[in-house]
C-alpha cells in the first residue's frame, strides 16, 4: 500500500489499515521507531486528562440525604 503526502504533510491512512487498527475519526495514533529503524503506527493509549484522573472513582452508595441530615442534627 502507498499514500501521497499533501503539502501540509498529511497522509490518508488506507481504510483497511484503519479498520485493522480500530482507528476512527477523532482517534489519535502514535508513531514509534523500532530498533531496526522501521516506523510503526499504532493507536495511541488513552491518556488521563490530568495527573489525578486515574485516582477518581466512587466509594460506594453512601448515606442518603435523610441520614446525613440526622447525623448533622445529632438525631438517632
Amino acid at each position: 500500500m502507498s499514500a501521497t503526502v499533501t503539502t501540509k504533510g498529511q497522509v490518508t491512512i488506507p481504510k483497511s489499515v484503519r479498520d485493522h487498527l480500530g482507528i476512527v475519526p477523532g482517534s489519535q495514533v502514535d508513531f514509534r521507531r523500532t530498533a531496526d529503524g522501521q516506523i510503526l503506527i499504532e493507536p495511541a493509549e488513552a491518556k488521563p486528562s490530568s495527573r489525578f484522573a486515574k485516582l477518581l472513582g466512587h466509594a460506594g452508595a453512601g448515606m442518603t440525604t435523610e441520614e446525613l441530615m440526622a447525623l448533622t442534627r445529632a438525631e438517632p
